[in-house]
């Protein structure tokens, strides 16, 4: 699928690439390195990392780290890797954000820690080979792709057996409401490149464009690539009037090859 901008034709991947770089340097909350002192506490073990907006994700889902080859699977940005680094993982991460994967590589140069950073688009062929990971670290990220069954097949192929699935994923539901949360707007899917209403207000709020998937999709693909669901937890967004309800919009998972 491709955006139209003017006259010039982009793919959206690569158009979401772009505007999340754009988001980093505006100083985005997902976009900032953790500090030097949150590096040195999570040699000391003292540590959490986030799946979703505002749960941290229990320690027993992870088991023993040091040691175990980890992917962040669109997890650039310098949160999340850092830390399971210092916890003694081997990590790698794939980002397609230029300014997420410079975040990673700063940070590593300046505590010391070696991380294989990949530039790759998560929608494609994962660029690994079968059976590669311990364990797989999935934040909020498949918001931004059209298909995600796809991925979860790719991520069950680069699984070692026995491996672990962690994700962060949009339920959906947040999609129906505009920009206030107080007025119902949008029909389920949300899916800018289907909908000209959708896709002007993604552009014109700079949302980058991005799309509703169901529980079906989500952890029914899981379950169709194979694998089995031993966890899950809900979670708000965070802030906003479906927040303050205490409505959940979003669920992180934990299943195991």
């Amino acid at each position: 699928m491709y955006l139209m901008e003017g006259k010039t034709i982009m793919n959206y991947q690569n158009f979401n690439a772009k505007t999340i770089d754009s988001w980093c340097d505006s100083g985005w909350e997902w976009g900032k390195s953790i500090t030097h002192e949150e590096y040195e506490n999570a040699k000391k073990g003292k540590w959490n990392v986030l799946l979703t907006p505002t749960k941290y994700v229990p320690h027993e889902w992870f088991g023993e780290l040091k040691g175990k080859k980890l992917l962040g699977l669109a997890s650039g940005g310098g949160q999340q890797i850092p830390i399971f680094s210092a916890l003694g993982a081997y990590c790698t991460v794939l980002d397609y954000s230029t300014a997420q994967c410079d975040s990673e590589r700063l940070l590593a140069d300046k505590e010391g820690y070696e991380v294989n950073i990949v530039q790759a688009d998560m929608s494609k062929a994962l660029p690994f080979d079968d059976e590669t990971f311990d364990i797989i670290f999935h934040p909020v990220s498949n918001c931004y792709v059209e298909e995600v069954k796809p991925i979860f097949k790719e991520c069950y192929r680069i699984l070692k057996k026995g491996g672990i699935l962690l994700c962060g994923l949009a339920n959906g539901f947040g999609y129906i409401f505009d920009e206030t949360e107080c007025n119902i707007k949008y029909k389920l899917p949300f899916n800018p490149l289907k909908d000209p209403v959708a896709y002007e207000d993604s552009i014109k709020n700079d949302w980058g464009i991005t799309f509703s998937h169901t529980i079906e999709e989500q952890i029914g693909g899981q379950l169709e690539a194979g694998f089995v669901l031993t966890n899950l937890y809900e979670d708000t967004s965070g802030s906003g009037m479906l927040h303050e309800y205490n409505v959940p919009t979003y669920i992180a998972t934990r299943s195991i090859k």
